[in-house]
């Protein structure tokens, strides 16, 4: 095995560096007291309080969390649907299939986000909340199949053959045998969608209307008038709590995994 050395350490330090270190000082200086973000005015939760007090933000961070939720419930549902269908009997353009649903992991947002816009014009539909949250949808199932499917092909198809020689119908042996070993993938493909959801700003700045702000936008807009305390607080909110979901989710996925003997 190749030893570790002193050139191997340095690339690392530098990769993490140059990864983590702009997000280390959003955090160090959402704390700092001076309303000046560059200069350090010593340790205070300030800033933290005053968030409380912006109602705009509030609402908006509401309406991101309303949103996310609804997407990566409904990312799930038809990523599940998606899986089921796509790894179970071969049929006529599965493959074809199966790279339709994750043309958007690889299409660049702002296409995505004008496709998605231009439908909703022909459809007519009034842009707020909802159509952000469809839209977030279209994303967020492709990522949802991923994770569903990849724990699914790994499934024994005795066990859903044993439940209905045992008596169940279909949808009894489905939820029986089959759901429950899905379940922690699909609450990781929940969570994972939700994030990306909560961290788009490129397909809701098209797809959005008035009273539909989300917090990215409202951050976004803020920023471009200058980075004040406030943003770094909460940018520091919002990294604790992507770091929370991603931790839950890798935790869900390992325990999803198959045990190596």
């Amino acid at each position: 095995m190749k030893r570790f050395t002193g050139f191997d350490l340095a690339a690392l330090c530098c990769g993490l560096a140059f990864l983590y270190l702009p997000v280390l000082l959003v955090v160090l200086f959402s704390f700092n007291a001076s309303k000046l973000v560059t200069v350090w005015g010593g340790f205070s939760l300030e800033w933290y309080g005053a968030l409380w007090q912006d109602d705009d933000l509030l609402d908006a961070a509401r309406l991101s969390l309303l949103i996310g939720a609804g997407a990566a419930t409904l990312s799930t549902l038809l990523g599940t649907l998606a899986a089921l269908a796509l790894a179970g009997r071969r049929f006529p353009g599965r493959r074809i299939l199966g790279g339709i649903m994750l043309a958007p992991m690889v299409l660049p947002e702002v296409i995505l986000g004008v496709s998605i816009l231009l439908l909703f014009v022909m459809l007519e539909a009034e842009r707020g909340g909802l159509t952000v949250m469809l839209a977030h949808a279209t994303f967020g199932t492709a990522f949802a199949l991923v994770v569903i499917r990849a724990k699914l092909v790994t499934l024994n198809p005795d066990l859903e053959a044993a439940a209905r020689d045992l008596g169940a119908t279909p949808w009894g042996a489905f939820r029986h045998a089959v759901l429950p070993a899905l379940a922690p993938s699909m609450a990781a493909a929940w969570l994972l969608a939700f994030t990306l959801s909560l961290d788009d700003l490129v397909i809701a700045s098209f797809v959005n209307g008035p009273g539909a702000t989300t917090l990215p936008i409202k951050i976004y807009s803020s920023v471009r008038l200058g980075v004040t305390p406030e943003i770094n607080a909460i940018a520091t909110l919002l990294i604790a709590l992507v770091a929370l979901i991603v931790g839950i989710a890798a935790w869900l996925q390992s325990r999803s995994a198959p045990a190596r003997r």
